[in-house]
């Protein structure tokens, strides 16, 4: 029988009693394995270096530092992890910001333990992962793109920007074909527009373009 290799995972957070209460309560979960936990940027950098890590659970705020320095400096690192950033709550701006640095989704700490373990299957999985309606909410907390930018877009259709708000809610193509009462076929086929239009390649891309460029058409 093949053995499926379990998701590896770094825990960082500064407060200790929630950083070794979560580490536990996943290592007790089928189909995980902790490779660490630690309370700053500096000792995961140290850690992702020396044992391979599959998703990050990372605070943002990390007492004398913010995890946004991690998003950085293991971009630079070549770490091809995949970051779940799991917090008491961030400003748009911030959330912004890190979705642009590439990370996987946003979850926060009143969230329950099963949701916590599908949202690290689900970005595992390649998956964003973000509660819903939260990408909407972080998108009307945003000022407008600058006129500048005008000529770089293209106007959306309107079913493309009735896919792409659905996207922000983190829907799947069948559900978005239910909820538009069209082929799930007619869905691939918007985004593959959405995806050309754009110049990106995938929905996490997607996301953040439509953050930077496009939210005046949302």
């Amino acid at each position: 029988m093949e053995t499926i290799a379990a998701i590896r995972i770094l825990v960082v957070d500064d407060h200790t009693l929630f950083r070794e209460s979560v580490a536990r309560l996943l290592a007790a979960e089928p189909g995980f394995e902790i490779a660490g936990h630690c309370a700053s940027s500096s000792e995961a950098l140290q850690l992702a270096a020396k044992t391979p890590v599959d998703v990050v659970l990372l605070d943002y705020d990390l007492g004398d530092g913010k995890g946004t320095e991690f998003l950085a400096k293991a971009k630079a690192a070549g770490f091809t992890g995949r970051v779940l950033v799991v917090t008491a709550g961030v400003s748009e701006s911030e959330a912004a910001d890190m979705i642009r640095q590439g990370i996987a989704g946003i979850l926060r700490k009143h969230c329950s333990p099963a949701a916590l373990a599908q949202s690290i299957r689900d970005v595992y999985n390649g998956k964003d992962y973000f509660e819903p309606g939260y990408l909407q909410s972080v998108m009307a907390g945003l000022a407008a793109p600058p006129a500048a930018l005008e000529f770089q877009r293209k106007k959306l259709t309107e079913r493309e920007r009735q896919v792409l708000q659905h996207v922000f809610e983190g829907l799947a193509n069948k559900e978005i074909a239910d909820r538009l009462q069209v082929s799930e076929s007619s869905v691939k086929a918007t985004l593959q527009q959405l995806f050309s239009k754009t110049g990106v390649r995938t929905r996490s891309q997607l996301v953040r373009t439509a953050l930077e460029n496009y939210k005046d058409q949302l």
